[in-house]
């Protein structure tokens, strides 16, 4: 009687265990979701999209790229932004592109090592705006990008070498780390960006990664200055008091078609305002006093390619 007990009770564990096993592989597989491929470089390019019921395919819908960044994934993307509520109240169309590598990410910088990697990446967004064209009713005036950390680096290098795509760009604790000697769009690219002064990944203040300062970040105030430069902005910003903790960094433009809006969080961690909330030991404080992702699509509806 033991023996037979004993072996009902390892039985039983040996199903716990293999349902634990089926729900943590169901976990990660919903986690790390794709709902579309493309074949771009010779390679599988995987992103996740939204169609909101919204959705007029008869009218031409904005798109909105929005990128995640380092170790992170799509859905974690989409998750955290909160993008999709936006597209179902306005009607336009959200990508989640995947990165490559493991962990996932993007190539922002050159690299001696593998010099294509960046041309990779451009290509992919080249080839998926095509590709997606053909599916849906893209207004090509209106396409964005944005992203968080690594992907904020990545919408800033597609402002830099896609800007006869991209209208208007935003990031997120963006780790800009392509040169700016090597950015050169040929137009004013509008420009919002989000940062938290306690940033512990990305610092607010700059950081170099290498000894030879190689591949060192501006800091954060520096880079949206030369950003307003180049879109012929005034050079003296203006500052604006949004909350005890918030500061509103804005240049302004004669055209009004190269405007560049920084907001700086007092006390911010690596986490994106009004967002879903990262582990503090991790990233630090996020600010649910501003919401990052609504202040960038009215940033976004102000601009496109061609004004009419």
């Amino acid at each position: 009687m033991f023996r037979k007990n004993a072996s009902h009770r390892i039985k039983i564990i040996w199903i716990i265990v293999f349902g634990l096993i089926v729900i943590t592989i169901t976990i990660i597989s919903l986690q790390f979701r794709t709902n579309g491929h493309i074949i771009s470089g010779g390679r599988t390019r995987k992103y996740l999209i939204y169609v909101p019921d919204s959705y007029d395919p008869n009218t031409p819908s904005p798109l909105v790229f929005s990128i995640h960044g380092f170790v992170q994934w799509p859905a974690h993307q989409q998750f955290m932004s909160g993008w999709n509520k936006l597209a179902d109240e306005h009607g336009f169309l959200v990508v989640y592109p995947q990165g490559t590598g493991f962990p996932l990410r993007w190539n922002t910088r050159p690299s001696g090592e593998d010099p294509e990697s960046i041309g990779e990446d451009l290509e992919f967004f080249s080839d998926l705006i095509e590709h997606l064209s053909r599916s849906y009713n893209i207004d090509h005036r209106r396409i964005y990008a944005n992203g968080m950390s690594n992907g904020g680096g990545m919408s800033h290098l597609l402002a830099c070498e896609l800007s006869e795509h991209i209208a208007a760009f935003g990031g997120v604790a963006g780790a800009y780390a392509y040169p700016w000697e090597n950015c050169n769009p040929p137009r004013p690219v509008p420009v919002i960006a989000f940062h938290g002064m306690d940033d512990p990944i990305v610092p607010y203040l700059g950081e170099t990664t290498s000894q030879n300062d190689q591949y060192g970040f501006l800091p954060v105030e520096d880079w949206a200055g030369k950003w307003a430069e180049h879109n012929a902005c005034t050079n003296i910003p203006q500052i604006t008091q949004v909350t005890s903790e918030i500061s509103q960094i804005s240049y302004s433009c004669d055209e009004g078609d190269g405007e560049v809006i920084l907001y700086r969080i007092e006390g911010g961690g690596h986490t994106w305002p009004g967002g879903e909330k990262l582990p503090v030991w991790i990233a630090g404080y996020t600010n649910l006093n501003i919401n990052a992702t609504a202040l960038m699509w009215e940033f976004f509806s102000k601009h496109s390619l061609n004004p009419e």
